[in-house]
């Protein structure tokens, strides 16, 4: 056998071993819940007959706060306990309500753990679970600054990573980049892992980490306008439902025309060259599209890209289905959209979000409910999605929400109040797990009463607890595997295996370097594109109207010159007229002179020729050069 059939083969068998484990833990799990409520239903008898009156000795398996049954697998110890008196159980709920947790937190099906329950102190045996398969069904994490989501988040997508499935997380403020290097023990860190049954261990997930359009530390992320679409676009740009249309008429236009729309100066310069003058005819043949409308588009879009939105437009364009990797190991990869740079342009970052999950429904095909997601999405700091949105962007969300699902993909909200999420979009999710909310002025009062209506009846003072949440418990519920909520349940959290703070700007840069997928969207490309053609049309038009123009004042030039050369003639032939009548006027003046007078106005020339002596000498010339001499 060669060395990688060897290597597979051990993969293979080390896989083959964890799951055996993981079923008899599940097993070993299922025996202690039943005990847990065999245990909880003999209580609840000794309570009923020592409020009768009654006073009996009652023998238990063990004591709430111990194991159920010894490590060896025999039968549990049997212990005495004295007489049930009317003292208030130790925590919020009584044993009941436990077991009934209990009950409602064990599942037959692979899941998540979230931590253990909390009355009055951490029950280790009470463990609060979320069945892997339910993920897809979207959920809420939301709690005030600094109650632990970011920890919650981060080790919900280890454990999925670990589970095989593939995550992405928009970091806001990098505080997620810790899950790709192993956590650091602590004596506090063991102490609180062990009171809640966690086997806690150093442990870092394959991470990628990706920026929008090389904005911050990443792969580069890019989509193309003509990818992007105009329907989502319009959306994106508050467009009212006759601006979409025309938008759509552009792209239309641009993809007839065979004019690549790859950023939005492209667009822009589709626009601008519908409302010059060489484009208004091609405008008017599109129908519809008015040079008002098309004025409209054009400053939004003006608007959008100095939000910083143009950098995130470009090519080579992302595939989505990059975020769907695994490792060699079958680990899915936790896949960081580092976004701390454009945490102020919110425009920017959720055309992003829009963009992926459209991408994602658009080419996932139809699955249905799986046993795990094939990708879970968490939205940190969903707040920026919903700011300053639009009713139509709001209504794509809820409607990508709502279908999405069926592809495989779950969707989770991290916000600090659930009130930054729309009803619609809450609507939509499955499990909850809410850290602490203060109440600080009437409106967050209000907003935490509003927030305790929305959990099913339960044991605590939702009102009272949700305020005295320490860091890293919440209150939780979430989707059972028949479809249902499980019992809400005060839970101690469990603690990521990776960093709780940031990974070091080193080895981060190290990671993006050593991507596979640097070599693919590294370096951005800029082929020739509408705003190139048209600016060669353009430019191509223009130098033909300044021809015309040439041509034009050339002519007109000419025609100036003829008509100056007319009038020069014309005023040379009235003076020779005018020089011929003074002329005729004199001749006429001096008709009736004497000969000698006449003679006398002669020049000297003409006396000479007209002499006898000259008209003699004349007439023989003649005579000898015409041959008449000798007649």
């Amino acid at each position: 056998m060669s060395a990688p059939e060897t290597s597979d083969a051990a993969v293979a068998a080390a896989e083959l071993a964890r799951l055996r484990a993981e079923a008899e833990a599940a097993e070993a799990q299922l025996k202690a819940a039943q005990a847990r409520a065999a245990l909880a239903a003999a209580e609840a008898e000794a309570v009923k007959a020592a409020h009768a009156g009654k006073t009996e000795e009652i023998r238990e398996t063990e004591d709430v706060s111990g194991p159920i049954a010894p490590p060896d697998g025999g039968s549990p110890p049997i212990r005495e306990v004295t007489p049930m008196t009317d003292a208030a159980p130790t925590g919020p709920l009584n044993a009941d309500e436990v077991a009934a947790i209990v009950a409602g937190y064990t599942f037959d099906a692979p899941t998540l753990d979230l931590g253990a329950l909390v009355n009055g102190e951490p029950d280790a045996s009470a463990q609060v679970r979320i069945p892997l398969g339910m993920m897809n069904r979207h959920g809420l994490v939301a709690g005030a600054t600094g109650t632990g989501k970011t920890r919650t988040l981060q080790g919900l997508a280890e454990q999925l990573a670990a589970r095989g499935v593939p995550v992405f997380a928009a970091d806001i403020k990098g505080d997620l980049t810790g899950v790709a290097t192993p956590g650091e023990p602590s004596e506090k860190l063991l102490a609180r892992t062990s009171a809640i049954g966690q086997d806690w261990k150093p442990e870092a997930s394959a991470t990628e980490y990706f920026a929008l359009g090389g904005i911050g530390k990443g792969v580069p992320v890019r989509a193309t306008v003509s990818g992007f679409g105009p329907l989502l676009l319009s959306k994106v740009l508050g467009l009212n439902a006759t601006q979409e249309s025309s938008l759509g008429l552009v792209f239309h236009y641009a993809d007839a025309q065979g004019l690549a729309l790859v950023d939005l100066s492209d667009l822009r310069a589709v626009l601008t060259y519908l409302t010059s003058d060489e484009g208004k005819p091609q405008l008017r043949e599109l129908g519809g599209l008015s040079a008002a409308t098309a004025g409209v588009i054009l400053r939004e879009l003006i608007t959008f890209a100095d939000q910083g939105a143009d950098v995130f437009f470009g090519e080579p364009e992302f595939e989505v289905t990059d975020f769907l990797r695994t490792v060699a190991d079958g680990r899915g990869i936790v896949s960081l959209l580092e976004v701390p740079g454009v945490i102020d342009k919110p425009a920017l970052f959720s055309t992003f979000l829009m963009y992926l999950l459209a991408e994602l429904f658009e080419i996932l095909p139809e699955v249905g409910d799986l046993d795990k997601p094939k990708l879970v999405f968490f939205f940190d700091e969903a707040h920026l999605l919903f700011r300053d949105a639009s009713k139509d962007f709001l209504a794509a969300i809820v409607q990508t929400v709502r279908l999405i699902r069926s592809k495989g993909v779950g969707v989770f909200f991290v916000t600090q109040t659930p009130k930054d999420v729309p009803s619609d979009v809450l609507a939509q999710l499955g499990s909850r797990v809410q850290h602490a909310l203060r109440a600080f002025t009437p409106d967050d009062a209000k907003a935490l009463r509003a927030t305790v209506g929305t959990y099913p009846n339960s044991g605590y003072d939702l009102e009272r607890v949700l305020q005295e949440l320490g860091t890293g418990e919440a209150i939780v519920t979430v989707m059972s595997e028949k479809g249902a909520p499980t019992p809400v349940a005060w839970t101690r959290l469990r603690a990521p295996q990776g960093l709780m703070s940031p990974t070091t700007d080193p080895a981060i840069e190290a990671a993006v370097k050593a991507s596979p997928l640097l070599a693919k969207y590294g370096t951005a490309i800029d082929r020739e594109s509408a705003r190139e053609v048209l600016t060669v049309r353009m430019n191509a038009a223009a130098d033909a109207e300044a021809a015309e123009q040439a041509a034009l004042e050339k002519a007109k030039v000419a025609a100036e010159l003829a008509k100056q050369q007319a009038v020069l003639d014309k005023q040379q032939a009235a003076a020779e007229r005018k020089a011929q009548q003074e002329y005729e006027r004199l001749l006429k003046k001096t008709s009736g002179t004497t000969r000698t007078s006449r003679s006398a106005q002669k020049s000297p020339l003409e006396q000479v020729l007209g002499s006898k002596s000259t008209q003699t000498i004349l007439n023989g010339v003649i005579r000898g050069i015409f041959g008449t001499g000798r007649r």
